[in-house]
């Protein structure tokens, strides 16, 4: 099957001296490893995106061969790639958690299209790598759906990410507890072909990061500046305009760190205008060059909550919906930290303070097109805070919400935002999925220890700190105290939200609910009259702004349960749907809707 391969990374970067493919908790001194895919069992195309695959250079000829299933998983082998394993570290949820790397994924090689296009592309799941630690190198249907589905949701959403080619599944199997409940069951193996200019990320830097003193973990290749130095000349291949200036090495490394930053922010404030959250914000799954990057348990929201959390593993919100800009910021931070040996936190640090900058710009651009707002007001962010106020109070759905908005109108005196609500009450969250809801987040808060425990240390950390220390036989009390803080912190969540759901009666909100709404359609309606363009003018561009379908969990769900049954025409309706998602046509559709009171 023909693609023009360049393979450019693995050609010039350093590759691991062991040829063969075991685990090992340190690869020193390497970028890449050269593996080989792991052959699958009879394997079979689920989905096939064939503008990604276009992008390689693939025709629809090629792609409808009988024989691209084995080419898509890696039973045979495209001429001239090279698979091989990324060496990268990682803070994971905060700490640094040393050697990570490729372990279920794997670098084919770098495609030059027709029109000079450079294209990286990698399996993810098509087996063992020695960066697989305890795991197997699989992936397995649902997960490689998941991301199949929101690569190319995401793409068509406007949103810089990676891209998705092919799914393909087999007759392989492995044993997943998808619960974590203690009730493994087995699944099909899947690989997916992934599609970027690069996956070089911020952890590929981290390798060189010296013994961390709170994990005591170490990059696998600490302290090799001349490799780094190496590698930072490489990735600013990827910012054409700064590699080409001539400039000194630490005048054209800051240029591609600002626009590393510049990009982090902008693509974050894509993800808060929709409503995105990705999950598991690790320094690991941060692209150099700005792309959304390893979809896991991502989320897109449904009824509105600033603490929206996807991640069930992600009890303390670290990565909630309201914390994805600061987390953002922060890994740009430890990404600078990384190269400090090669660019002085003299040079980085004041570089950091365009983030603040560019996202605000980007995202209060964005929220005024989902608004129709023409021309620029410095009172639109309150505007918008008082709308995601009213949204998160009435719990109504994220991404109807601005499809209805598109009908409001406001004359000289009048607005007809009393028209609207009865639309806007069919959206909101009813009251029995409301105490789901707010119960499942109370959940995510539950302390680890009986109250009556942690009152005791509470009094003791406020009071005595010394004491708190010796009773546990720390050298230092402020830890412990943090740790104790945190802990009443989360109990204080927990008490509140269980009040709240508590308090949630079977009782008729319509009236507050159409209280609220009104309130702010006045405010609204007044920001419209100093409008000066034309309703149909403020109506298309909300409707190129607004999509109709985003990828719901609920949604996902139905395209799994198809495609586990042998039936993958649920996907490929789902993703024809998700490539078009400014269409009033999926309106009514068996793609739209709001939450079921069962996908709580």
């Amino acid at each position: 099957m023909p693609l023009c391969f360049d393979n450019r990374s693995v050609n010039e970067l350093p590759l691991d001296p062991v040829s063969e493919n075991f685990v090992r908790p340190i690869v020193k001194d390497s970028i890449f490893s050269i593996v080989e895919p792991t052959p699958l069992e009879n394997p079979r195309i689920v989905c096939v995106s064939k503008p990604a695959l276009h992008l390689l250079g693939l025709e629809n000829d090629e792609i409808d061969k009988d024989d691209f299933a084995e080419y898509m998983c890696g039973n045979k082998t495209f001429e001239g790639s090279r698979p091989a394993a990324h060496c990268y570290c990682g803070f994971q949820f905060g700490y640094f958690s040393g050697q990570l790397g490729d372990g279920a994924t794997m670098y084919l090689g770098e495609c030059i299209n027709l029109a000079g296009e450079r294209w990286e592309c990698q399996f993810k799941g098509a087996g063992k790598t020695p960066y697989s630690r305890n795991a197997d190198g699989r992936k397995v249907l649902r997960s490689s759906l998941r991301e199949f589905l929101c690569s190319e949701a995401n793409h068509y959403l406007g949103i810089p990410t990676t891209r998705a080619g092919a799914i393909v599944t087999s007759d392989s199997y492995v044993e997943r507890d998808i619960r974590y409940d203690g009730h493994p069951r087995m699944e099909r193996c899947s690989v997916t072909l992934r599609i970027a200019p690069t996956f070089i990320r911020f952890g590929s830097f981290e390798i060189f990061r010296s013994r961390d003193p709170i994990t005591n973990q170490i990059g696998s290749s600490a302290g090799n500046t001349v490799l780094m130095e190496q590698l930072l000349d490489f990735t600013s291949r990827y910012f054409p305009d700064i590699h080409s200036t001539p400039t000194s090495p630490v005048e054209r490394w800051a240029s591609m760190y600002s626009e590393i930053v510049r990009r982090t922010a902008r693509l974050v404030a894509h993800w808060q205008v929709v409503g995105f959250c990705h999950g598991v914000l690790n320094t690991d799954n941060m692209s150099i060059v700005g792309l959304t990057l390893d979809y896991g348990p991502f989320g897109f929201m449904e009824y509105f909550d600033r603490d929206f959390v996807c991640n069930l593993s992600d009890s303390d919100g670290r990565y909630s919906y309201r914390a994805q800009p600061d987390i953002c910021r922060w890994n740009c931070m430890k990404l600078g930290e990384a190269i400090t040996p090669k660019l002085p936190e003299s040079a980085w640090k004041p570089l950091l303070a365009q983030f603040d900058e560019v996202y605000n710009e980007t995202y209060i651009t964005l929220m005024r097109q989902r608004l129709g707002l023409l021309s620029s007001q410095a009172s639109d962010s309150n505007l918008i805070e008082s709308l995601f106020d009213v949204m998160e109070n009435t719990r109504s759905d994220m991404t109807k919400t601005f499809c209805i908005l598109e009908q409001f109108e406001a004359t000289d005196n009048l607005h007809n935002g009393e028209s609207l609500l009865e639309a806007l009450l069919g959206i909101c969250a009813p009251v029995a999925l409301q105490k789901k809801l707010i119960e499942a987040k109370a959940n995510r808060y539950r302390p680890s220890m009986p109250p009556g425990i942690l009152f005791s240390l509470k009094r003791l950390a406020d009071e005595n700190p010394q004491e708190l220390a010796r009773t546990f036989g720390a050298s230092e009390p402020q830890p412990l105290v943090d740790q104790v803080n945190s802990e009443y912190a989360k109990y204080q969540t927990f008490s509140r939200l269980r009040n709240e759901a508590t308090a949630l009666s079977c009782r008729d909100n319509t009236e507050n609910i159409k209280s609220e709404w009104m309130k702010w359609f006045d405010v609204f309606a007044d920001r419209l009259r100093t409008e000066s363009s034309p309703v149909e003018n403020r109506r298309q561009v909300m409707k190129r702004a607004n999509p109709r379908v985003v990828l719901r969990n609920w949604v996902a769900q139905k395209a799994i349960l198809g495609a586990e049954a042998g039936d993958y025409s649920v996907t490929q309706r789902l993703l024809q749907t998700l490539e078009n998602p400014y269409s009033d046509e999926w309106s009514g559709g068996e793609f739209d809707g709001v939450m079921p009171l069962d996908s709580a």
